[in-house]
């Protein structure tokens, strides 16, 4: 009779243990804006591909690429939420909620990706990051959408006074609406989704994003010149929802961060390619590329100080500064 209870208990604790197995796997939906072979897209790949490694299958996550579940501003209130898990937007969507991240996009800030690796990767990175628990959410790190270029169908810009009467879409950012408008140009606030439509159609003459994000939403379709006037960096930040992230255990959330940094060197690296790469294609089609000459960079950098001083108030003197402590010991080296 003991042998029989002993064997049942052994069975009921085999189920259980079989039962917790199977609870135990996790899926999760990725919500990103760009397509599948964009660089923000292939950066979601590999991390989707990694986790899938360093959790044994364990951790399923699903893609969903072309803004599928809505816009950066739409999903990440779903993270919120906790209806998506993932997402991966622009740093300016956080700027609502946490008003220092406005000062990645302080228009001229960086002349080259080592000084915003400086800034993002060190104490500046970490102490923004650790800013978004309290907003629902979770910060993995930071990857790269890469230096902001200007299109339009109208004339090249070479110089400063060529912004002047453009219509021009700006992020959905107040920031980003001020210093359009500090060059001259007037500014159209719409979203990624809404961009080749509104190029398309005349509604907006230019925008400017990442050589390779304008290759990757076929923007020079319905464009006619590019002008490398690299005026703002754009990072990416892959973000748990934070109601997600609380209910893994601590070894999950080390799989995540772990394969955050993993995808984050690989992603820049197709970011740097992809920017190459695009512009080549592009002029191939027919885009009429041209250089920006520094001393008008200078000019516009110049146009830029009065949007600076209107944000560093509610971004903060002291990190303003740190950020350009941070810029001045690379400008150093």
């Amino acid at each position: 009779m003991n042998q029989r209870f002993s064997r049942n208990i052994l069975f009921a604790a085999a189920c259980l243990c079989l039962a917790g197995s199977a609870l135990a796997e996790i899926n999760a939906k990725f919500a990103v804006t760009l397509p599948e072979k964009s660089h923000q897209g292939q950066g979601v790949a590999r991390f989707v591909e990694l986790v899938a490694q360093k959790s044994n299958g364990n951790i399923k996550i699903k893609p969903f690429y072309n803004a599928a579940l809505g816009n950066d501003v739409q999903v990440t209130s779903s993270l919120q939420g906790g209806t998506i898990e993932f997402t991966v937007p622009q740093t300016t969507t956080l700027t609502g909620m946490v008003r220092q991240f406005e000062v990645l996009d302080y228009p001229f800030l960086f002349d080259s990706e080592q000084e915003a690796e400086a800034v993002l990767d060190g104490a500046i990175g970490k102490a923004l990051l650790a800013t978004l628990p309290a907003k629902g959410l979770v910060g993995l790190g930071f990857w790269e959408n890469g230096f902001f270029n200007f299109t339009n169908s109208k004339h090249p810009i070479t110089r400063l006074e060529d912004f002047q009467g453009l219509k021009l879409r700006a992020v959905q950012a107040k920031i980003s609406q001020e210093s359009v408008k500090a060059l001259g140009a007037n500014p159209v606030p719409l979203a990624v989704p809404e961009l080749y439509t509104a190029l398309e159609t005349k509604t907006v003459d230019g925008q400017g994003t990442p050589t390779a994000v304008i290759a990757a939403l076929k923007l020079n379709e319905a464009q006619k010149y590019l002008s490398n006037t690299r005026h703002a960096y754009g990072a990416f930040i892959p973000l748990v929802s934070k109601k997600f992230w609380d209910k893994l255990s601590e070894a999950d959330r080390k799989i995540l961060l772990d394969a955050a940094l993993e995808a984050r060197t690989y992603q820049r690296q197709v970011a740097r390619a992809q920017a190459r790469s695009a512009q080549d294609a592009m002029a191939a089609k027919g885009l009429i590329v041209n250089e920006v000459a520094a001393g008008e960079r200078a000019r516009m950098r110049q146009k830029m100080k009065p949007v600076w001083a209107m944000f560093d108030p509610e971004v903060g003197p002291a990190l303003v500064k740190d950020v350009a402590a941070e810029i001045a010991k690379v400008r150093g080296k």
